[in-house]
């Protein structure tokens, strides 16, 4: 079974790469079958050395899940670090510091490791320290104690958990060496009474029954600060999740800890059952379970699991990633923020219409695992009604290779299922774009409106995308030669055309021509018959930014021309362009001897002002 899930989410058609590269992590070591299984407590001997999950579940909620998931196992020795929390909460660190060091070790699991003179268990993570951390927990009676123990466990699960009875049976009647410990304990007067309740309880709770997906939602929930991410409860004050996540990294793997901080990086711990649980604080948790253990009873398959996980998707807690500073920085669609190019009425009602269809997300920071999780994730549960997505990683600082990868994967699933992903910028990220290319040409396919230079553009191509599909757009190389098809003369009968149209020059321009100079004085009104003209500032830079392309039909310079002002921009044909000048002395003119000519044109100026107007409004609404 693979699945990733959310219970505040929707089944989409588009499948997550994240969980395609999991399910590739379990077909790879489905067949490491070297271990054994932990036979020193017979109940566990009964265990499917088959037996394979992996889980990741993430600070807010989402759980990818792959293989046997659903399996039920004890925790065993993965219950250390909850147990010692509960009793940090109980007692204060303080009082349990006097009793239980932080030491690593290097010692094994079982090993009776007691500090000289003061008898102090010397971490939390081994057999002595956990039996003298659930001494600690505060109850009315062995009962009570019991009862606040699995209710904290299923705090950090999400979901009531309950006792193996088989199995805590099969630790008591086998526990011979824990009950050695625990004589040894109260000896040194670290447990203060019979050990024998301690050691009672130290067995029940080895016996917790969980699965994988409780693993990685435990460890989801101290990466969370403590917060159950799916039910919002609290297991853990936040203050202490440092205490536990500290014992963790510098003793949860007993006497592999060294090599598993150097590989994996992730405070984790792992239990005789096969469990293995890793912590990245803030971003995530894993669980892996697979009941083949190496001779130093961690599971073969979870370590190997990690190791990838860690490899791949770059989760060393030590590495250099500023995760904290890659966000989205803005998101929006085409119904929100259009390109620069003004449209005809009839493809702007269509662009109204369908450019829900369109999303687009503006990124900054470094693009890391987390990150780029989180922004899959979001892409996925819009996919059922958005089909082109635009990603602007201009800003991005960084974007390393599990990010790319997952990105890549993305591209290739949105293209399958007859959708699109592009990006802006991406040619400053060194390297991002050739492995999507060279995905792309494997099947055949080319990456024509993979990347654009800038925004503008590939909201303009986006938007052709969308006219092609739902709008009957003229064509582009049409001529609006009849006066009658003019924006600033709609409204106006045959006798006031032919009229105009009297007044009007007939003007050519070649390809590249300035007609329009910033600075210039307003001479003439200009009505676009054939051709196109862009709206240019020059930048600081020395660049030319395009502040609207004009197609036929259209008219410019007219605001200048009411107001007096000087021209605010340039405007370049950008092909051969045909336009009627009407100058500014023939529209003055027609207040006197045709008002209600000029009246027509002022509110046709008015018009195309509001609109403008409301477009600007809608843009900044989008950008909230």
């Amino acid at each position: 079974m693979s699945t990733a899930v959310d219970v505040r989410s929707r089944a989409t058609a588009i499948r997550s790469p994240i969980l395609t590269q999991l399910e590739n992590l379990h077909a790879r070591y489905a067949d490491l079958t070297t271990g054994e299984v932990a036979t020193y407590i017979p109940e566990l001997a009964k265990a499917d050395p088959e037996w394979f999950g992996i889980c990741l579940a993430t600070t807010d909620g989402w759980v990818y899940e792959v293989g046997d998931t659903s399996q039920p196992f004890t925790i065993q020795s993965i219950s250390k670090p909850f147990a010692y929390g509960l009793a940090l909460e109980d007692r204060g660190r303080e009082a349990v510091l006097a009793k239980i060091d932080v030491e690593p070790t290097g010692d094994a699991f079982n090993a009776i490791s007691l500090a000289p003179g003061s008898g102090r268990p010397l971490n939390p993570m081994i057999n002595a320290g956990a039996i003298a951390a659930v001494s600690l927990v505060a109850g009315h009676s062995p009962a009570d104690k019991l009862h606040r123990l699995l209710s904290m466990a299923s705090s950090y699960a999400g979901r009531p958990l309950a006792i193996d009875q088989a199995v805590y049976e099969s630790e008591l009647a086998t526990g011979h060496r824990n009950r050695a410990i625990g004589h040894m304990l109260r000896n040194f007067d670290i447990i203060g009474e019979d050990p024998g309740p301690a050691l009672d309880l130290y067995f029940r709770q080895c016996s917790i029954a969980v699965t994988c997906r409780d693993l990685s939602l435990m460890a989801a929930t101290l990466a969370n600060g403590g917060t159950n991410p799916l039910t919002g409860e609290r297991a853990i004050r936040e203050d202490l999740v440092s205490s536990v996540l500290s014992v963790m990294a510098t003793c949860g793997m007993y006497d592999y800890t060294g090599e598993w901080v150097y590989d994996v990086g992730m405070p984790a711990k792992s239990g005789v059952a096969g469990g293995v649980l890793a912590v990245l604080p803030g971003q995530l948790g894993i669980g892996v379970f697979s009941p083949r253990l190496d001779g130093r009873g961690n599971s073969v398959r979870g370590v190997a699991v990690c190791k990838e996980l860690s490899r791949e998707f770059g989760l060393h807690f030590l590495g250099a990633a500023r995760s904290s500073r890659s966000a989205i920085r803005a998101q929006y669609t085409l119904a929100g923020i259009r390109s620069k190019r003004r449209r005809a009425e009839h493809d702007r009602a269509t662009l109204d219409r369908e450019g829900e269809r369109v999303i687009v997300y503006e990124l900054h920071g470094d693009l890391v695992f987390s990150v780029v999780e989180a922004i899959v994730r979001r892409i996925i549960e819009r996919s059922e009604h958005a089909e082109l997505v635009l990603l602007d990683v201009s800003r991005v600082t960084r974007i390393d290779g599990s990010a790319a990868g997952l990105l890549r994967d993305l591209c290739l699933e949105l293209q399958a299922g007859e959708k699109h992903l592009c990006f802006v910028g991406a040619e400053r990220c060194a390297g991002f774009l050739r492995p999507i290319e060279e995905a792309l040409a494997l099947r055949g396919e080319g990456a024509h409106g993979l990347n654009f230079a800038d925004a503008d553009l590939a909201l303009e191509w986006c938007e052709n995308q969308l006219l092609r599909r739902y709008g009957a757009t003229a064509p582009a190389a049409a001529a609006k030669t009849a006066l009658a098809e003019q924006d600033l003369c709609r409204g106006l009968d045959g006798p006031s055309l032919r009229y105009l149209e009297s007044l009007l020059e007939r003007r050519q321009y070649p390809a590249g021509e300035f007609i329009v100079r910033a600075g210039d004085a307003a001479e003439a009104i200009f009505l676009l018959i054939n051709g196109q003209v862009s709206v240019v500032v020059t930048l600081p830079n020395g660049q030319l930014k395009r502040l609207a392309t004009l197609m036929p039909g259209m008219a410019f310079g007219e605001l200048a021309s009411v107001t007096r002002s000087a021209r605010s921009a340039d405007i370049r044909a950008d092909k051969v362009t045909d336009c009627y000048l009407l100058s500014t002395d023939a529209f003055d003119r027609l207040g006197t001897t045709h008002p209600a000519i000029k009246v027509v044109l002022l509110e046709n100026v008015l018009r195309q002002v509001h609109e403008m107007v409301t477009r600007l409004n809608r843009e900044v609404a989008a950008l909230g």
